[in-house]
């Protein structure tokens, strides 16, 4: 079965897969501090908690181990300061990888999701048979749409969120890929080249 790696070295930015035990506390305290920041997209954050958080990152390794979820802690100067995420929609066409991220508010502006994303989109092209890889938001949050035209996807579509509607961004495997932050013609890159140039 296909997996990406545990660990994704960026330079000064690290991506790995979470510890249900060691990184619980750490990760609630991220999410409580960053509440007012994530509600207008994430509604769960009005249902966290410690209880919460346990379970989160309990279904997370089974569904790492299942092949089907991979979601990893976003570590910046050796803290989490969010995660991201690379999965297969359930019901989803079979060629089709989607992306999330979601970061604390003291480390937006930095690019750093621009280069947690690019890395993750990299790594969807290694998974046999995936032609396409997706991101989607609420339509009015403008950040992570920024996020999704830097990295080279186009606007695809809206369809139906719990929040209303969601707006979704493709990339197809022909269009380019990801390297140091940008979208370039050629083969997939290595995974250390996206930490060298953040983007501006």
């Amino acid at each position: 079965m296909e997996m990406p790696p545990r660990v994704i070295e960026l330079d000064d930015l690290t991506l790995r897969r979470f510890d249900p035990e060691g990184d619980r506390a750490e990760l609630f305290e991220v999410i409580d501090a960053a509440r007012g920041h994530l509600r207008p997209w994430m509604t769960w954050v009005d249902e966290h908690s410690p209880v919460r958080t346990a379970e989160f990152l309990a279904r997370r390794q089974e569904a790492w181990e299942a092949g089907r979820d991979f979601t990893f802690a976003v570590v910046l100067g050796g803290a989490i300061v969010g995660a991201c995420q690379l999965f297969r929609r359930e019901g989803g066409p079979g060629g089709v990888m989607e992306i999330g991220y979601w970061l604390h508010p003291a480390a937006t502006g930095r690019g750093v999701a621009t280069r947690a994303a690019g890395a993750l989109v990299a790594e969807a092209f290694r998974f046999p048979g995936v032609e396409h890889v997706e991101i989607s938001h609420d339509p009015a949050n403008h950040a992570s749409g920024a996020v999704a035209a830097r990295l080279g996807f186009t606007e695809d579509r809206r369809r139906p969120a719990g929040t209303g509607e969601e707006l979704v961004w493709r990339l197809g495997r022909q269009e380019g890929v990801v390297k140091e932050g940008v979208v370039e013609e050629g083969a997939v890159g290595d995974r250390k080249s996206f930490g060298s140039h953040p983007p501006k």
